[in-house]
């Protein structure tokens, strides 16, 4: 397959960030970088133009990520509570998503996009949580969340299902000692169960 250089006008997670001069697959470009105006053919031709407009993106993304760090900095002071409905059982009957974050930041005055919190599932039970919100491609804010019963409460986990089971003891260097005994009882019973029979 024949590769292409680009340059790239905006940061894309999977080649690199803006200003970058990278290679990728022809048609990856031509179809889909190249119409999106997210790069630009790097070519003999336009050498120079290339580089004027890789100077310019780089300005740019230096003032971005200052901008972003800035941001960050003022931000770090923030955290937030969302109280939700709990069942008996401890279960929340909503959840705490991504857009509900970006509209506590928006109450707040800071206008984030909800893609940029980063957030793998809801938030599904009570507690005390961290959520990276990503303000620049090397700029991250770790934002403290607490979610709680309609009360304040924070509901631990029950770990009753862990106190049934039964205990059972890990082999050491005695083992033999302790098989010795398993033995000796299991003769005990077959004992009496010989004696029950007759």
């Amino acid at each position: 397959m024949a590769n292409t250089t680009i340059l790239l006008r905006e940061d894309i997670d999977s080649l690199g960030g803006r200003g970058e001069i990278v290679k990728v697959k022809a048609g990856y470009a031509r179809n889909y970088l190249l119409p999106q105006n997210l790069a630009t053919l790097a070519t003999k031709g336009n050498v120079k133009q290339i580089e004027q407009e890789r100077e310019a993106l780089l300005k740019r993304a230096a003032t971005e990520k200052a901008t972003a760090e800035a941001q960050r900095d003022q931000m770090s002071a923030l955290s937030f509570s969302f109280a939700r409905k709990v069942s008996e059982h401890g279960q929340l009957f909503g959840s705490v998503t991504s857009m509900d974050i970006a509209e506590a930041l928006k109450e707040k005055g800071y206008e984030i996009d909800r893609r940029k919190i980063v957030l793998k599932e809801a938030i599904k039970e009570t507690g005390n949580f961290t959520v990276p919100v990503k303000l620049y491609r090397e700029v991250t804010l770790q934002l403290p969340i607490t979610v709680t019963t309609e009360d304040g409460e924070i509901i631990e986990k029950a770990v009753e299902e862990k106190a049934a089971a039964p205990i059972v003891p890990m082999p050491t260097e005695d083992t033999p000692a302790a098989e010795a005994e398993v033995a000796e009882t299991t003769e005990e019973v077959v004992a009496e169960s010989e004696e029950v029979a007759s």
